[in-house]
């Protein structure tokens, strides 16, 4: 009886690891554990033998029955992790509108040429320097040597916000804010650039958006000259365009530097490109700042982020940079 039960376990774990689904699995199930299977036959036999003989054999009984229930429960197991696992792969959704292996984004042109900024005057030994776009009326144009009633002033387009009294609070119409920020908040010498996104009343063309970026650099030391300016405008030149471009100095006008100038390109065909404003940081600037136009002198410059996209990529509409549209900016 002991030998015909040990045969009978071989053949229910064949039988059991040869179940291809789970009906099946719940066919031999009735077969080994049934009403009508070998272990339940064999159990009525038992009143049938003597003691000794019944002890042995209802002992091996209960050992070949509780293999073959663990077996069963075990193949079940995993015959149900592979239906789930053929069910959610048919209800699967792909849900990605491009080709797969494709890329799904990377950011955004203005971004790059941002990044590419930070990564080349920081190479320079720049720092980088951040403030808030909501700015008060004395870091946007008073410590920046604009009297309250200067002609300078309508340049900007300036969007004010409704808080405090009328007039002392907008949105900062250039980064040069944050020039003052960062001469209030330490010692010179300071050598530092502040990209970040400012705010006109412009209405929206080609060449002009409300909301653009900008990116200036501030240097206060001992002993500045506009020839460290020019020379300075002129690696930067190189650095970021290539060396058959190359730079010059036009005056121009300013309240916040003196001498002012503009900033031109020369490219390659031999055309120059206005790019920048720039100049000598005016003694009231520093003076503002609690510093000693007779110890410190210094520079500034501002280039328009979005404008440096548009020539590298050779874009002609500054809107392409503010519609979003995925088949234009997915070219850079």
């Amino acid at each position: 009886m002991i030998s015909d039960l040990d045969q009978h376990l071989a053949e229910a774990a064949t039988a059991i690891a040869t179940a291809g689904d789970l009906d099946a699995m719940r066919t031999v199930n009735s077969e080994l554990l049934g009403k009508q299977s070998v272990v339940t036959e064999a159990r009525k036999t038992l009143g049938g033998l003597d003691e000794d003989e019944r002890k042995a054999v209802g002992q091996r009984l209960n050992e070949v029955r509780a293999e073959i229930e663990a077996l069963v429960a075990a193949r079940r197991s995993a015959l149900e992790g592979e239906a789930r696992a053929e069910q959610l792969e048919e209800e699967r959704l792909d849900l990605t509108e491009l080709d797969r292996g494709r890329r799904l984004g990377h950011r955004h042109v203005v971004t790059q040429t941002w990044e590419r900024l930070e990564d080349l005057f920081v190479g320079m030994g720049y720092t980088v320097s951040e403030g808030p776009e909501i700015e008060d009326e004395w870091h946007n144009f008073g410590a920046l040597n604009f009297p309250p009633d200067h002609p300078a002033r309508d340049m900007y387009d300036t969007l004010y916000v409704d808080h405090g009294e009328p007039g002392s609070t907008l949105l900062r119409t250039h980064t040069s804010p944050v020039q003052i920020r960062v001469m209030e908040a330490g010692e010179p010498p300071i050598y530092s650039i502040m990209p970040g996104r400012v705010f006109r009343s412009d209405t929206a063309d080609a060449t002009h958006m409300p909301v653009f970026h900008q990116i200036e650099g501030l240097v206060v030391d001992r002993g500045i000259t506009f020839g460290d300016l020019a020379g300075t405008l002129e690696a930067f030149t190189r650095a970021y365009f290539g060396g058959d471009f190359t730079s010059r100095l036009r005056p121009s006008y300013f309240p916040f530097t003196e001498p002012s100038a503009e900033f031109d390109i020369r490219r390659p065909d031999g055309t120059w490109l206005e790019l920048a404003g720039c100049g000598m940081v005016h003694p009231n600037v520093l003076a503002a700042c609690d510093l000693d136009p007779e110890e410190w002198s210094g520079f500034a410059f501002g280039f328009g982020l979005d404008r440096l996209a548009l020539m590298r990529h050779g874009i002609d509409d500054l809107r392409e940079l503010f519609r979003n549209d995925h088949r234009f900016l997915s070219q850079f």
